[in-house]
């Protein structure tokens, strides 16, 4: 069942850790997807070295402008499912997931392939304090939209999308905010949502680690979609009850 299984790196300027990235997938996955989300030549070039050293097995898209990590996410499932493939395995491309964490999502994709599997972040001491707090509110509204304290964090990267259930779900963010959005529209449509516990490690800029969250910009769209989510709650909730109880 793995060969129905894809790996899938949403990509914008990340030239020092993309090919081990890349490398580290194709240990499972014969295939994976790299979304070029608008990156500069460097990381281009990069990609384009990747697709003609594995033709038959790296697939790329080029977005013509930086779109956001939502809307290179969306066009990579997309791509995935168009190819044929029943899961995409999504990994960040600053290199800061244990790919050898791996076989644990996939053991939990035989169990049921219809969940949606998260990561669940093992954060060292070098998780950025902004980051370690913007996570626990994250999680609060997390738990006021899914009406539930039983959903994994919804801001970690390294994730397997059952891609006929997730595809059809309808999302608005197309940067950052997607991450947090997809999570909580799979649960409100009935999704099983399982988790894995992963380390997650922040590389130094000499690594190649990045961030490419835009601090004013990012936490206003957070805003605004978690107020949304907000309000439609209640009635999700009486849907959701609703579509599990009918399966």
């Amino acid at each position: 069942m793995t060969d129905a299984v894809c790996g899938l790196v949403p990509v914008f300027n990340n030239p020092l850790t993309l090919a081990g990235v890349v490398a580290g997938l194709r240990k499972t996955f014969e295939h994976v997807i790299i979304i070029n989300d608008g990156s500069d030549q460097e990381t281009h070039a990069i990609i384009e070295q990747l697709a003609a050293q594995h033709p038959q097995q790296v697939h790329v898209q080029h977005l013509a402008v930086n779109r956001g990590k939502g809307a290179a996410v969306k066009a990579g499932l997309q791509l995935a499912r168009t190819l044929g493939f029943s899961h995409a395995l999504q990994v960040d491309a600053d290199g800061q997931h244990d790919l050898g964490d791996i076989p644990r999502f996939l053991a939990h994709m035989h169990h049921n392939p219809n969940a949606l599997v998260l990561g669940a972040p093992q954060f060292g001491d070098d998780i950025p304090a902004i980051r370690k707090y913007g996570r626990k509110l994250t999680t609060l509204m997390i738990a006021l939209e899914a009406g539930t304290l039983k959903l994994p964090d919804a801001m970690c990267g390294f994730r397997l999308y059952p891609l006929d259930r997730v595809c059809q779900l309808r999302t608005l963010c197309q940067r950052m905010c997607f991450d947090p959005e997809i999570l909580i529209r799979a649960w409100w449509a009935g999704v099983p949502v399982a988790s894995v516990p992963t380390r997650v490690r922040y590389l130094s800029a000499g690594e190649g680690g990045v961030s490419h969250f835009r601090g004013l910009h990012d936490n206003l769209l957070n805003v605004g979609l978690h107020t949304t989510l907000v309000l439609q709650a209640p009635l999700r909730w009486v849907l959701r009850y609703i579509k599990v109880h009918r399966q």
